[in-house]
């Protein structure tokens, strides 16, 4: 156990996404320009998680460590390397926002415009997964098991886990969208609502394009998500190819669904 503790201590998971976000944006073109930007952002990322481990604010701190010491970068790199209309945005809001106020509010869940979400999200999730089993202001649950048992945030995507053994099926994962964290969830259950009925849960997937990523739906919520499938490429990066699934996302939403939660580009 002091073993593991020390390595989850040292681990950066910032370097194995940004060369994903590479790989990926070399391989799609239709994602290249979104993991362009994603690879920029990581580097501000990187740094805040390093920080927030070296620092360690308190939950009561967590607002103000991330408005004057993140917010400023990422407003930055999204500045030099984010699409014009979120720039445009961006700067405007971080201009004239209460910043501690604005982090304080996505913490708490609270609706908000997209730019004020995308802000927050980008400058706050580095620090609350860097923070691991530090408490973090918890989310009210939707149901046992679908919200994040760390900090109660809902997931952003699921992955089906190796095994370590070839006829054996790794256990499939949620991800939470706020703090990163991942934890075993039912492979045949939709994370939205907990609907168990194989028929209401559909599930699509392009051989072609991204084959190990497929839409996990439900018809009786009309919610999804999208699952990498780690089995069917080990090289994947969970958090980065779920930000290169664009056509399983438009796929989704032509036919009604609303995914539980958009990602932190806002697909």
């Amino acid at each position: 156990m002091q073993v593991l503790e020390a390595v989850g201590a040292t681990y950066d998971p910032y370097p194995p996404r940004r060369e994903r976000a590479a790989e990926l944006g070399a391989r799609y073109a239709f994602a290249s320009q979104v993991l362009g930007f994603y690879g920029r952002l990581t580097e501000v990322q990187a740094r805040a998680f390093v920080a927030a481990r070296e620092w360690k604010p308190a939950p009561a701190d967590l607002p103000q460590f991330v408005a004057g010491r993140v917010l400023p970068e990422v407003v930055d790199v999204t500045t030099a390397a984010g699409p014009r209309p979120l720039v445009d945005a961006a700067v405007a809001c971080f201009s004239t926002a209460d910043l501690p106020a604005m982090v304080r509010a996505w913490l708490e869940g609270a609706a908000q415009p997209p730019v004020e979400a995308y802000l927050a999200r980008a400058a706050t999730q580095p620090v609350l997964e860097a923070l691991g089993y530090a408490p973090a202001p918890a989310l009210p649950g939707q149901g046992a098991g679908r919200t994040c048992p760390r900090c109660g945030g809902l997931p952003q995507l699921s992955y089906f886990a190796l095994s370590g053994e070839a006829l054996v099926s790794g256990p499939r994962y949620l991800v939470c969208a706020r703090c990163s964290h991942g934890w075993v969830f039912s492979r045949m259950t939709c994370a939205a609502c907990g609907e168990q009925e194989a028929a209401r849960l559909p599930i699509y997937q392009e051989g072609d394009v991204l084959p190990h990523v497929r839409v996990d739906a439900c018809d009786r919520c009309r919610h999804y998500l999208l699952t990498v499938d780690l089995r069917k490429d080990p090289r994947a990066v969970p958090v980065v190819d779920e930000l290169a699934a664009l056509p399983l996302d438009l796929y989704a939403r032509e036919r009604g669904m609303t995914k539980i939660t958009v990602n932190l580009l806002g697909n």
